[in-house]
């Protein structure tokens, strides 16, 4: 899908960001974060358009960002709370770009920015669902999800270190129904070689939501 560069804001910053929208009204959005700044993370990222191409399958627009710091998105990196307010901005930014309801968005991330979504989410009471890939358990905190009434989607792979399939496994039986869970055979958290197998499961788990 055509991917259009825009900007938006998150409280005084301006953040930089590619939206895609479908031929046809978007029923449904989404909005994706990537990985760590500090370690070379971006919107560049293979993960990244592995969520990008399962949603464009499935006929969403969708927007994916840099986090403060990043490329031309002004600011500095903060550590984690203000990447989870630019993912909000970023979330109400396409709402009201597609003149779509909260209702109908999904936020969704990839390792680092698993956690500023999860993070971000209590602040959006109406959200539709949380996609969450390699959430990277040892620096997770899960009450955010425990206040979520939305749907969860969780994805990694059964040889990633920071997401143990265990522990993965035991976050989705505590959030009970609403979440779904999907590990990878054979993929580390970087998915690298994994990329169709990640967007194949992400679509199949996203057509229901």
């Amino acid at each position: 899908m055509k991917e259009e560069r825009i900007s938006f804001p998150s409280g005084e910053l301006r953040l930089e960001g590619m939206i895609a929208r479908p031929t046809s009204a978007a029923k449904r959005g989404a909005v994706v974060c990537h990985p760590h700044p500090l370690y070379g993370g971006s919107m560049f990222n293979n993960v990244v358009e592995c969520a990008l191409e399962a949603m464009w399958r499935l006929g969403w627009a969708t927007l994916r960002f840099n986090f403060r710091g990043v490329g031309q998105s002004e600011g500095e990196h903060s550590g984690g709370s203000g990447e989870a307010d630019d993912a909000a901005a970023a979330l109400r930014f396409l709402a009201g770009e597609l003149r779509l309801s909260p209702q109908a968005i999904v936020l969704a991330g990839y390792s680092f920015g698993a956690l500023a979504a999860m993070n971000a989410a209590p602040s959006l009471p109406d959200l539709s669902a949380l996609v969450l890939i390699a959430l990277p358990l040892g620096m997770a905190q899960a009450d955010p999800l425990k206040r979520l009434n939305a749907r969860v989607v969780l994805a990694a792979g059964d040889h990633d270190n920071y997401c143990p399939p265990v522990q993965l496994q035991a976050l989705q039986q505590a959030l009970g129904p609403r979440a779904q869970l999907k590990n990878i055979s054979g993929a580390d958290h970087f998915f690298g070689g994994y990329e169709a197998e990640l967007a194949a499961a992400l679509e199949a788990m996203l057509r229901g939501i």
